[in-house]
């Protein structure tokens, strides 16, 4: 027991010291700052958790600050009230990182204060690895829910060795956001790769419409994208979904070199410009540039921002060539059980969780966030056809969504954090010319090859 518990300690030291500087996820910043928010303006716990009354508490600890929290509270308090046996107190954690350094402190399931956790995809793999978890299959199985009213790419993403480790929540893909009238002056149409938007660049600049084609800000998660576009894995056993990674395998198949290559193009033809971790769509939104990458979840607050001024348009996102023909993978987060021992309080895990995912709570979630509906029965509801009726840039996402595949869902590692952090540090490097696309790769590599062997060591 004193080894398990030394074993925490060690990886949360390790753990504080890799998101001393913050992770960033984009659905973890939200749709009231147009990046995903911050979570800095939540309240620490549900306004309507007053009293239980007698009712079995559920503790729901979650990241979603601002207009998202207001959204969290509303289903709370719709849940409570509609049974008399379950207690939900939503609790906000700060951000998603803040919240998966309090569970790795967690020597098991009893220990963690909460009964259902949200935690955002870069923490999949060690959820999965924990022990602190009662998968989601076993409820699935146990109840013989029926999960075929789920969208199959996210249930894809959380399905490991056939096993549905947790429920998908807040689900959101990158989109291409671009400035109608200005792709109509200059006679251009959105760009499918990277190819195309060196092409399509040019001739934005050479219309006189702008100086700045695209701004896209410098983050991981771009690369995770644009690797599952080439079809190429980061990390060994099959990119971390048969086991925990050894080793990166990007160096070997070179599926970084080129898009490190492509976007060190685009940066010296002056069609994206380094606009560093913090810009991209303020940008766009202040219509300096023509194109931006953004969540799915961010279009109400870029459609928000933008006014009238321009049109909006949304599409896929690129891939680099344009011959990469495969889809993209999810982000966002998704809602684990933890393994209390507790039985009761489980059960009521497990029926807040069908509440959630339930038509009517994600017809009331897709509208109010702008993330996926999880069922799909929402798309059939009157409320998500005039949604898509007010905001037509929103079936984008949808289509995207539907044309990937569930084998092209991402990577799982335990060190991701860590790992989106070291590829931002060198894509700057070489933005900024001090280093080559191809030294870049290798330094990525061998850093994130050094954090998972340092993990695996701990873990062992």
């Amino acid at each position: 027991m004193f080894k398990k518990i030394a074993r925490r300690l060690m990886l949360v030291l390790m753990f504080v010291t890799l998101t001393a500087c913050a992770g960033r996820n984009e659905d973890s910043k939200s749709i009231d700052t147009g990046k995903d928010s911050k979570n800095s303006e939540s309240s620490e716990s549900n306004s309507s958790n007053d009293s239980s009354d007698g009712k079995t508490t559920i503790v729901f600890w979650h990241s979603m600050g601002g207009n998202l929290n207001d959204a969290i509270d509303h289903l709370v308090a719709e849940y409570n009230e509609s049974q008399d046996k379950y207690f939900v107190k939503a609790e906000f954690q700060g951000e998603y990182d803040d919240a998966l350094t309090k569970l790795r402190s967690s020597a098991s399931g009893k220990d963690v204060g909460a009964d259902i956790v949200q935690v955002f995809e870069l923490g999949t793999r060690y959820m999965i690895d924990s022990g602190l978890i009662k998968p989601m299959q076993d409820f699935v199985d146990e109840e013989n829910y029926d999960t075929s009213q789920l969208e199959d790419n996210l249930l894809a993403y959380y399905t490991v060795d056939g096993k549905l480790n947790s429920m998908p929540f807040n689900s959101s893909t990158p989109l291409l956001y671009y400035n109608k009238d200005m792709f109509e002056e200059a006679n251009v149409e959105a760009p499918k790769s990277l190819e195309e938007m060196k092409l399509v660049g040019q001739k934005l600049k050479e219309s006189g419409v702008t100086d700045m084609p695209i701004s896209f800000s410098v983050y991981g998660w771009w690369i995770d994208q644009f690797m599952n576009k080439q079809g190429l894995d980061l990390f060994d056993n099959e990119n971390g979904r048969k086991a925990n990674p050894t080793k990166s395998v990007f160096e070997e198949n070179g599926g970084v070199t080129n898009i490190l290559k492509a976007w060190k193009d685009l940066a010296d033809e002056g069609i994206a410009p380094n606009v560093g971790k913090q810009g991209g769509t303020a940008e766009f939104n202040s219509g300096t540039s023509a194109m931006t990458f953004a969540s799915t979840a961010s279009l109400t607050q870029i459609l928000s921002e933008v006014g009238d001024r321009f049109e909006v348009g949304t599409a896929y996102f690129p891939s680099v060539k344009d011959s990469d023909k495969n889809g993209v993978s999810i982000g966002g987060a998704s809602l684990y059980a933890i393994n209390s021992g507790d039985e009761e309080k489980m059960a009521g895990t497990w029926d807040f969780i069908k509440f959630l995912v339930s038509v009517e709570s994600q017809t009331y979630w897709n509208a109010n966030t702008g993330y996926f509906p999880v069922n799909k029965g929402v798309l059939e509801t009157q409320e998500f056809k005039d949604l898509i009726k007010e905001s037509p840039q929103f079936e984008t996402a949808i289509n995207q969504l539907h044309d990937s595949k569930p084998e092209d869902q991402g990577a799982l590692a335990t060190v991701y954090q860590e790992s989106r952090q070291i590829m931002e540090k060198y894509i700057e490097e070489v933005l900024n010319g001090n280093i080559s696309p191809e030294d870049a790769s290798k330094k990525m590599a061998e850093e994130i090859d050094a954090a998972l062997e340092s993990y695996n060591k701990v873990n062992k």
